[in-house]
């Protein structure tokens, strides 16, 4: 049966994404899955339902839209694999580039909480657009985690006889919370004689905030310039330990450019496995173990469809006994700090990284083991607002544990 386009706006989420929001009968799935639908006054379901009956002021005058985490849940729990994180993101999209940028914040009604958010998002993109990453300090500091190692890796600056760029992140980067997922990633590459190497100054912020901030158009500008950068150096790999910049890098950016970029990408949890497999790594069993879990990063998860290659890793890590946590794999919960909610909604991000912290407590979990820096810095701030005794940690960091003296 052919199903016809009635509205405008549903004319327009077909044609940027592709989603047909006539194809949803309202069987609600997509909002019972959804982590944040308690915060919504429209649900995932109601979204698509505004888009059928072509009512776009709804949409964009409510904060519904900015408080989804861009998890994909609701694709996973939908029996028609419709995305409404897709409509969302495109609606991000209408919204900042026809009524936010040129008519400023007002033109989208009276909703404090929608303008109080949309302001900081402002801000947060004015910090990409003028210094090139999220914290807004000087680029060239995108190596300062390099400052207190005892030996600086050798060709990290731009090294075209490298074998793979490590794209470190505007997290890892900039933020000292995270130094230690870089530092422990690049011990282990070196552990593993993989030469690497960095664009240091020259990396800029994947984009992928820009994006969900309904800013694509602005983040042409990162996108190009960081395909320009690995197509300069010439090295035929770039590998990342952030789960969104993956998804930027291996999803988007062909997707922008209309190209194959002509290198390869890979997360780090893929490269890492290998290594291990290769047994180019040398684990040892530590002095203490314990139970270890693994919680999935909606980016390389969900959206990547990389499961299998983390518990690998962690299965041979030894002295260890790995559990599942209550809901893993394509229905692992979000952490709470995808999408942008920690600018638009900081409050929110912590309900949501409680509950999944929660689920890591049920199973009596000694660590907690992601593969995203920014899991990382929402749950373990959780179990230190729950004063629960489970260490959170990056893969990197949990791997470089087992190695002889780490």
């Amino acid at each position: 049966m052919t199903i016809t386009l009635t509205t405008d706006l549903a004319k327009f989420i077909r044609e940027e994404c592709g989603e047909n929001v006539y194809v949803c009968y309202q069987c609600e799935r997509c909002s019972s899955g959804c982590p944040n639908v308690e915060a919504m006054r429209y649900r995932p379901a109601q979204m698509m339902r505004l888009a059928q009956f072509g009512l776009e002021e709804r949409l964009i005058s409510d904060a519904s839209l900015w408080r989804c985490l861009g998890c994909d849940t609701c694709t996973t729990h939908c029996p028609h694999n419709l995305s409404v994180r897709r409509l969302v993101e495109v609606m991000r999209q209408k919204v900042i580039q026809e009524h936010y940028l040129p008519k400023g914040v007002e033109s989208l009604g009276e909703d404090e909480d929608l303008q109080r958010g949309l302001r900081g998002l402002g801000l947060l993109s004015e910090r990409i657009n003028t210094f090139h990453n999220v914290s807004g300090e000087d680029n060239e500091a995108r190596l300062a985690w390099t400052d207190n190692l005892e030996e600086k890796p050798e060709g990290l600056v731009k090294n075209s006889d490298a074998e793979i760029v490590y794209f470190v992140g505007c997290v890892s980067a900039m933020f000292p919370m995270s130094y230690g997922i870089p530092q422990s990633f690049s011990a282990l590459l070196e552990s593993a004689d993989v030469r690497f190497t960095t664009l240091a100054g020259d990396e800029w912020c994947c984009g992928f905030p820009l994006f969900m901030a309904g800013q694509l158009k602005q983040a042409e500008k990162l996108i190009r310039h960081n395909v320009e950068q690995m197509r300069e150096l010439g090295v035929p790999r770039v590998t990342m330990t952030c789960p969104s910049c993956y998804h930027m890098w291996h999803h988007m950016y062909p997707e922008i450019l209309g190209e194959d970029l002509g290198f390869e990408v890979l997360h780090a949890v893929e490269l890492l496995r290998d290594l291990v497999v290769d047994e180019r790594l040398v684990l040892e069993e530590p002095a203490r173990a314990g139970i270890v879990t693994y919680h999935d990063p909606c980016d390389i998860g969900r959206k990547g469809g990389i499961y299998d290659a983390p518990r690998e890793i962690l299965s041979r890590v030894p002295g260890w006994t790995f559990v599942e946590m209550q809901q893993s794999r394509e229905h692992a919960l979000c952490c709470g700090g995808g999408g942008n909610l920690e600018t638009f909604d900081p409050p929110l991000v912590e309900e949501t990284a409680t509950k999944r912290i929660a689920q890591a407590a049920e199973i009596d979990a000694t660590v907690l083991v992601s593969a995203c820096p920014q899991c990382v810095r929402t749950l373990a701030k959780a179990a230190r607002a729950n004063k629960l005794r489970i260490r959170v940690m990056d893969i990197t960091q949990f791997l470089k544990m087992a190695l002889p003296g780490g």
